[in-house]
C-alpha cells in the first residue's frame, strides 16, 4: 500500500483546510485508513480513522465536530478540517493498517504540514 498526502498549508485560526490521501495498492479486508499528526516535540497522535469494509469512523475527542474524514470511490481519503486552532498545527500523516496500527504493520505517507496561526 502506498499513501501520498496533499493539501497542507498555512491558515489563520478559524479557517479550513482539506487534506487528501491518494491510496494505491491492494486494500485487504479489515484495513483501516486514518490520519495521524505530530507536532514539534510531541509524539504522533491519532486524529481520525475510516474502516474500509464497513465505513466505521472514529475521531479523537479534540477534533470531533470540526474534522470530517471521508473517502471516494477512487480510494482517496480526505480530512476536512474546519474551525482550525493553533493547537492543530502539526505534520499530518495518512496511514493504513489491518493490524491495529501496530509497528511494522502500518503504512505511512510522507506527511503534509499544517500550520494554524493565531
Amino acid at each position: 500500500v502506498q499513501l501520498v498526502e496533499s493539501g497542507g498549508g498555512l491558515v489563520q485560526a478559524g479557517g479550513s483546510l482539506r487534506l487528501s490521501c491518494a491510496v494505491s495498492g491492494v486494500i485487504i479486508s479489515g484495513t483501516v485508513l486514518g490520519w495521524f499528526r505530530q507536532a514539534p516535540g510531541k509524539e504522533r497522535e491519532f486524529v481520525a480513522s475510516f474502516k474500509w469494509s464497513d465505513g466505521f469512523i472514529n475521531y479523537r475527542d479534540s477534533v470531533k465536530g470540526r474534522f470530517t474524514i471521508s473517502r471516494d470511490t477512487a480510494k482517496n481519503v480526505y480530512l476536512q478540517m474546519n474551525d482550525l486552532k493553533p493547537e492543530d498545527t502539526a505534520v499530518y500523516y495518512c496511514a493504513a493498517s489491518a493490524a491495529g496500527w501496530s509497528i511494522g504493520n502500518t503504512y505511512w505517507g510522507q506527511g503534509t504540514q499544517v500550520t494554524v496561526s493565531s
